[in-house]
């Protein structure tokens, strides 16, 4: 046992609680049962079978409104693991549930016996004939798929809002399409080829021209059974012109039986037949696109209207002059979307009915361009807006940061408004499709039906297409509001069907939502049709049980799950799983939503209950100590949530007395700390790596393996002496932060730290001071910086006094080194440059507070790109360079000076398509180099993939881990500047 291991206790939620209906039963608090794990582990490997009730908790959850806790969670990593699957629940009557991003606003990443992980290993893109096609593998995002077919100027046609995390697998298993796919850009009509396994465990690729010889041989029954099906269609007219009818208009609520109209064999039909087949028929195992062009000339409008109706009323008129998506926000939506960044304030104050239409036009070039504003100019002139708008030159706009903030606002519909919803509330998200001529008719419709149940519902979609979003909240823990919304869904479904003759479900899939009424919408003759169906190609009913057919009429009822009340940084949570890409952890532990999953499963149980002990005993490990704080969940959450705060806070808790006034001693003598760090490292690396290594695996052991760090050996001490400068010239103060002074850099020019020319290559002060000469804009490093930090090796651990020591510390000091802030103050590490611009801020005292406002920070990048770089005539540059912006870059928004500045270096620049943070985190990399590990792999496969002249960074850190990552040594691109200037 460790001298300072964290008592779990230390985690436990406070405040009162009264147990919840939908708590995990202490029945379950070992997790799988012994013989299902076991089995399971046989056949694939333990390491794929996650069985911890932690672990079956995290996976109960996605961004739908229910919660189905696993019986256990097998992470696949290849077609052999899902056979295997297969193979297993048939044999042993089990079901299957494949879940990859767990974006599902409907519950079909939910299942009751064996969740398969399909996200994990199953990222991958290749773009086929010049962009034409992509070849992409499920656990690919949206997002990362079209960022590798955007230099061949082509996009895939299904543009779903949640894009940045939902995976293509779930996109073509629900046809989900989004913003401008309609029914023409959908996964339907752009799909060319699928790879699948079968519930019988067959394989089929449909783009093979063997396909159906093979298929025919393999499952000869169900061959039969899909043509036979495909005739009784064919020879009833009346359902063949219903199915083509029903497809006119947006439709994913129940299967897409128009695949027997559209498919020739039983390949093309089981092809159109996964589209749409929410997991129930198959694994889509890899999908073929047809791309679309990508028209990069763009222009957008923003137009407010007094009410619903009228804003609807317009939609038409835009979708007749071309534009490729005219997307409506109610004054709901509009009001809470002031919790997204860069959102007006003064939203929050517009009147009740303000409605707002999002208008955008594309084009190949600038005349196609301009002759579509001109319609859209003429349609202006005849709209009453709220705030009236003279002509079409300042309505829209083509500049990419204001469209690009329409678009933010507007993706961020479910999440801003689910965060601002009441707390304790569970949050339904519905859509549906009435035919476009018959929108503003539908948009009276709801508004009112929706007041008659007690409802005050957010309205946005996709209004070219008759789609509507509405999202509504009540309390599932209270009997009451669950029958309040009960009475509502089936008045709804009734009205959508009765009245407009429209779709339930247009995008979401039917999932457990709709089920109940999917018979209402399609009659007994197509539902038994679906049911005969999914009997042909699933007889067993291994896949999917309860999602998209299910006969109990209180099926959409069954799983709601209670959303107990949390810390309060994280209770707006609508666990939409937005911040699951970014998140450096999300391969080995946990993500920022399932960190926040588990806390509000603790708070559900009693006080001290199996189920708590056990989520308690992991939680240290898998949540607070594994994540990496570096707050880039923050910038993918639409409402901002930052849960690394809130793993520091939890840090915080885990400490005893004795150990925050330890931490607060070594920040008052920091000076002395400084200088023993120095002396380790030194010594470190003259005693060799292995016996250094070895004493501190003891100590880890020892002590705690949260506070003693790895023993690395590409950590090099640093100079002995800081460069000489002057202050009387300088025009900027220059602080190298702790980790510089502490840690030097590989040599730069050559294996013996040497150039060409004999000169050894200098340390990172040095460069900056040698830049900042060379530009003429000298700078003063104050003598007394050693002793002196960010503060960021305090909070980020948790230990508040020490960090309120250092900085206040830091403040008092650089507003006497910048002369009370009247020169910049010049950090050469980005991780420090965003501690002292902003971390720092909350543990000041009112005065320092004041002081730190009159600080200007700023990154060395920063200084180089925009102060130095105008002024340096670059002599020598290399071929090659690839650039890992770190996150604190980003989360300051300078990441294009790293960029820049590698462009001035080398011919080329690279910036790889999944550079994310390393999740080194200052020392977290060295404390647990697992985490490093998981967080730099995609990024390391894509920059191996190639080799480069260099490698380049902008923070010491950061460049150890990709270091780690790559086999290649990263550094600074301020040392790459100074060599391609240097005379």
């Amino acid at each position: 046992m460790p001298l300072l291991e964290p008592n779990p206790q230390a985690l436990r939620p406070g405040g009162d609680r009264t147990p919840s209906a939908d708590r995990v039963p202490d029945l379950q608090a070992k997790g799988t049962p012994t013989p299902l794990r076991a089995e399971l582990a046989a056949l694939l490997g333990p390491e794929k079978v996650l069985g911890r009730i932690s672990d079956l908790v995290r996976y109960a959850s996605d961004a739908s409104p229910y919660r189905f806790v696993p019986k256990v969670v097998v992470v696949a990593e290849d077609l052999d693991d899902i056979s295997t699957v297969l193979s297993y629940a048939h044999g042993k009557g089990r079901a299957v549930v494949f879940r990859a991003a767990g974006t599902s606003l409907s519950g079909q990443a939910q299942g009751e016996d064996i969740l398969v992980d399909v996200r994990r290993h199953w990222a991958g893109v290749e773009v086929m004939d010049g962009g034409a096609r992509a070849r992409v593998r499920p656990g690919t995002t949206i997002l990362r798929a079209n960022a590798a077919l955007a230099p061949y100027g082509r996009v895939l046609g299904p543009d779903p809002a949640s894009a940045v995390a939902c995976t293509v697998g779930g996109v073509v298993a629900n046809n989900a399409s989004g913003m401008t796919a309609g029914t023409t850009r959908d996964s339907y009509r752009t799909v060319s080829s699928l790879t699948f396994v079968l519930p019988s465990g067959t394989v089929v690729d449909t783009g093979d021209p063997a396909a159906d010889e093979e298929l025919a041989r393999a499952e000869p029954a169900l061959c039969a059974g899909l043509m036979a099906l495909k005739a009784e269609i064919e020879a009833d007219a009346a359902l063949t012109a219903r199915l083509r009818a029903k497809y006119t208009i947006k439709n994913t609520n129940g299967y897409r039986l128009d695949a027997f109209l559209d498919g020739g064999t039983p390949v093309e039909i089981l092809r159109g037949l996964m589209v749409g087949s929410e997991g129930t028929f198959g694994f889509i195992a890899e999908v073929v696109f047809d791309t679309l062009p990508l028209e990069r000339a763009v222009s957008s409008a923003l137009l407010f209207f007094p009410s619903l109706s009228a804003a609807a009323a317009a939609v038409p008129l835009f979708t007749e002059a071309g534009a490729i998506a005219v997307e409506l926000m109610d004054g709901n939506t509009l009001r809470a979307s002031v919790t997204v960044a860069g959102v007006p304030a003064d939203w929050a104050r517009l009147p009740g009915p303000t409605t707002a239409l999002l208008v955008e036009f594309r084009a190949a070039d600038e005349a196609a361009l301009r002759a579509r504003e001109e319609k859209a100019e003429a349609i202006l002139a005849g709209l009453e807006l709220v705030a009236p708008v003279a002509s079409v030159s300042n309505a829209f706009t083509r500049d990419p940061r204001t469209i690009g903030g329409y678009w933010k606002a507007r993706k961020a519909f479910v999440a801003a408004v689910g965060g601002a919803r009441p707390a304790g509330t569970t949050l339904i998200t519905e859509d549906f499709a009435v035919p476009p001529g018959r929108l503003a008719e539908a948009c009276e419709a709801l508004p009112a039906l929706q007041a008659r149940h007690g409802f005050d519902a957010a309205v946005a979609g996709h209004a070219a297409h008759g789609n509507l979003h509405f999202l509504l909240t009540f309390d599932a823990a209270e009997p009451s509001d669950v029958a309040r919304y009960a009475a509502f869904m089936g008045d709804f479904c009734r009205l959508i069907v009765e009245r407009f003759d429209g779709s339930l479900k247009a995008e979401h899939g039917t999932g457990r939502s709709i089920a109940p009424f999917l018979e209402l919408e399609w009659g007994e003759r197509v539902t038994e049709l679906m049911w005969r169906l999914k009997q042909l190609i699933d007889p067993d009913g291994v896949l999917a049980p309860r999602i998209v057919l299910d006969r109990d009429p209180q099926a959409h009822l069954r799983g709601l799950k209670t959303i107990p009340r949390i810390e309060a940084a994280a209770d707006p949570c609508i666990e939409c799983g937005f911040c699951e890409p970014v998140c450096p952890s999300r391969d080995l532990t946990t993500t920022p939503r399932q960190r926040i999953a588990l806390r509000r499963e603790m708070m559900r149980q009693a006080e001290g209950s199996r189920v708590e002990v056990g989520l308690l005993a992991s939680y240290g490990h898998d949540a607070v100590d594994t994540c990496a704080g570096d707050s880039m969940c923050r910038l993918a959450c639409p409402v901002g949530i930052d849960t690394g705060v809130l793993m520091k806070e939890f840090r915080h808790r885990r400490h005893s007395a004795r150990e925050e006034r330890i931490a607060a001693l070594a920040a008052r003598r920091f000076r002395a700390v400084e200088a023993a760090a120095r002396l380790t490292v030194a010594m470190g690396g003259a005693a060799g790596d292995r016996l250094t290594g070895a004493v501190t695996t003891v100590a880890r052991r020892a002590v705690r393996p949260d506070l003693v760090p790895h023993w690395l050996p590409e950590l090099p001490g640093a100079a002995r002496a800081l460069p000489r400068t002057g202050r009387s010239r300088a025009v900027a103060v220059y602080y190298p932060a702790c980790v510089n002074r502490i840690f030097g850099d590989p040599g730069s020019e050559g294996t013996d730290g040497y150039g060409a020319d004999g000169r050894r290559a200098p340390s990172l002060p040095e460069a900056v001071v040698a830049l900042s000469h060379r530009a003429g804009r000298p700078v003063w490093i104050p003598r007394n910086v050693t002793g002196t930090c960010c503060a960021t090796i305090w909070h980020s651990k948790g230990y508040e006094a020490g960090a309120e020591v250092m900085a206040n510390r830091i403040v008092e000091a650089a507003w006497g080194w910048t002369a009370g802030g009247r020169l910049p103050l010049v950090v050469d590490a980005s991780s420090c440059a965003l501690g002292l611009a902003e971390d720092v801020v909350p543990y000041l005292t009112d005065e320092n507070r004041e002081l730190h406002g009159a600080l200007k920070v700023l990154d060395s990048l920063v200084w180089a790109a925009d102060e130095l770089l105008p002024r340096l005539t670059v002599v020598r540059t290399v071929g090659s360079a690839v650039v890992h912006p770190t996150c604190s870059m980003r989360r300051l928004g300078d990441d294009d000076r790293l960029t820049a500045l590698a462009e001035a270096c080398a011919d080329e620049v690279v910036v790889p398509i999944d550079a994310g943070c390393c999740a080194f985190a200052g020392d977290r990399g060295m404390l647990h180099t697992e985490l490093t590990a998981a967080a730099t792999a995609p990024e390391a496969a894509e920059v191996t993939a190639r080799s480069f002249d260099a490698y380049l960074s902008a923070n010491r850190m950061c460049e150890i881990g990709m270091d780690r990552a790559t086999g290649h040594t990263y550094r600074s691109a301020l040392l790459a500047l100074e060599r391609a200037t240097r005379i």
